[in-house]
């Protein structure tokens, strides 16, 4: 699946789980700028379409991202992210 993203959607919630996790804005941000894996959520939303990903940093390491997309599928909403688990990696 290609994304094109205009712009991110951060709000106070999103920032503090970014936090919460050791994960940086600047880190998820980035990791839309390289290849990503991207698979629909459908379990956990019934208003609106949520994606997860796998994508990567900068130092190779990879990060899980849980996202909505907003304003025509441009803007992301990215609800939750962490570190990818080693044993996902495999």
């Amino acid at each position: 699946m290609e994304i094109k993203v205009a712009g991110f959607d951060w709000d106070h919630g999103n920032r503090g789980k970014c936090r919460k996790h050791g994960v940086s804005i600047a880190d998820i941000e980035a990791s839309f700028t390289r290849p990503i894996a991207v698979f629909p959520d459908p379990a956990h939303s019934r208003h609106e379409a949520r994606l997860k990903a796998i994508g990567s940093r900068k130092r190779g390491r990879h990060i899980f991202l849980v996202f909505t997309l907003r304003k025509r599928g441009r803007d992301i909403d990215p609800p939750d992210q962490r570190p990818v688990h080693a044993q996902e990696r495999s």
